[in-house]
């Protein structure tokens, strides 16, 4: 059948440019993808009850087994992420050998393991402060190694092309957990205490590895051969040390994860000890926090890359945020702020994990990966003590007032280190979109950073 030419006005040439998709289509093109669509839907019931976890845990810790002690639920979240550190090598060599599949089914069933069994001892009326610090080490292990191979796991459920947005749609993914759960355990807790929480999480696993057994993508290993452990380290080590970019990225990652990423601590001692709440309205903060995050992850699905200059912007709108929420007077103003902070800190988080992972080569994606959650998660060991002493010494609202002057500070540094490192030249241009322009280009020195032609306004 002859196809009907499409018509044309004279003078105006036929665009060949592929038709572009709807704003809400791109936003959500990879559920398009049957395998990915599963492991989005179980990571929404996953994340959710994690996230009830996370409060239940927390509240335990605060009101049940201590005498409203910030420094003990510091120290808890300081074990459970501690592990990310020390077995980071390890966990990136195992997600970049081995079937990430297999890892995930592994380590999501151990997970649901640790739940129910300080669950029951909740229940059983049996739990004590070191039970707790010893199951949040446990959790920590597992997680170590669960999380490169989670994140990189993506990269086998869609197309090249689409995987910018599937990493943001992940990140919805966990965000609208954190939106569903916090809330629930509030109410849970309020309710029937902290025990069956635990156990409504460990629940929750079992979708994730029922997900996993029918999927038909395989992700096998991409294990360099010949080399030992050791070597395949050094060798991501060594590829992260000529980068500038991810350097910068894991800087400005580990300072604001340490001092301002703390917010099942800091929500914690803001609604039990500055304003005064129950474990209600404890939640109900995380929920706060969470349409932030869950609005800041449906924009980056939308965006079809993330750039360096994003990351600066998310660290200094961070910032300001969490300085502004610091000085917030009543328990609602407080709540109502927490939704920029948590736009400010997932576009941070998105735009960092996007930038390093998209960036590097697949049979490294793995082990560097592993190095930067040993980062980003690995600062909270250092970080959760220090601000639980800080809450019991300073009082609860320099928690987050510290948060914020440290990302200030640390997005100055990074402002004074890019203009170092390149020539800039701003230009402003007065058209139909007024707008500036930063061009720059790499030092004569600087084999790490193609010379390019930004547009910033």
């Amino acid at each position: 059948m002859r196809q009907r030419a499409p018509y044309t006005t004279p003078g105006v040439p036929v665009s060949t440019d592929p038709p572009r998709r709807r704003p809400f289509a791109q936003t959500f093109r990879s559920l398009g993808h049957r395998d990915y669509r599963l492991w989005a839907g179980a990571a929404v019931v996953s994340n959710t009850g994690t996230w009830m976890q996370r409060v239940a845990q927390d509240w335990l810790v605060l009101v049940d087994l201590t005498a409203d002690s910030a420094l003990a639920v510091g120290v808890v979240t300081g074990l459970q992420f501690l592990p990310m550190v020390l077995l980071a090598p390890w966990a990136g060599l195992i997600a970049d050998r081995f079937e990430k599949r297999r890892i995930l089914q592994v380590s999501q069933t151990l997970q649901g393991l640790l739940a129910l069994g300080l669950g029951l001892l909740v229940l059983a009326g049996a739990a004590q402060v070191w039970h707790v610090y010893v199951f949040a080490l446990a959790l920590g292990v597992v997680t170590a190694f669960d999380a490169p191979a989670r994140q990189t796991y993506v990269t086998s459920l869609v197309p090249a092309e689409d995987l910018p947005n599937a990493i943001g749609l992940n990140a919805a993914t966990f965000h609208l957990g954190r939106l569903l759960g916090p809330a629930s355990a509030g109410l849970l807790i309020a309710w029937v205490g902290t025990g069956p929480v635990f156990v409504i999480n460990a629940v929750s696993f079992a979708f994730t590895v029922v997900v996993l057994a029918i999927t038909r993508t395989r992700s096998p290993g991409q294990g360099t051969q010949g080399l030992s452990g050791l070597e395949r380290m050094r060798q991501a080590v060594q590829y992260v040390r000529t980068r500038g970019d991810i350097l910068l990225v894991l800087v400005l990652v580990f300072v604001v994860g340490t001092f301002g990423l703390n917010f099942q601590l800091t929500t914690a001692v803001m609604a039990r000890i500055e304003f005064g709440r129950g474990p209600e309205s404890y939640g109900l903060l995380g929920t706060f926090l969470a349409v932030g995050s869950l609005t800041g992850a449906l924009v980056a699905a939308g965006r079809r890359r993330a750039r360096l200059r994003l990351v600066v912007g998310a660290v200094t709108a961070f910032g300001v945020a969490s300085s502004a929420a610091a000085l917030m007077p009543t328990y609602w103003t407080f709540a109502a702020s927490l939704v920029l902070v948590g736009l400010a800190s997932l576009t941070l988080m998105t735009a960092a994990n996007a930038t390093v992972q998209l960036s590097t080569p697949p049979e490294l994606r793995g082990r560097v990966m592993a190095l930067y959650f040993a980062v980003f998660i690995g600062a909270t060991p250092v970080g959760a003590p220090l601000i639980g002493w800080i809450a019991e010494a300073w009082g609860a609202r320099w928690t987050i007032a510290v948060g914020g002057i440290t990302a200030l500070l640390a997005a100055a540094g990074a402002v004074v280190f890019l203009l170092q490192r390149s020539r800039v030249e701003l230009r402003f241009r007065s058209d139909a979109r007024p707008h500036v322009l930063l061009l720059t280009a790499p030092k004569d020195d600087d084999t790490t950073h193609p010379t390019h032609d930004e547009r910033v306004a």
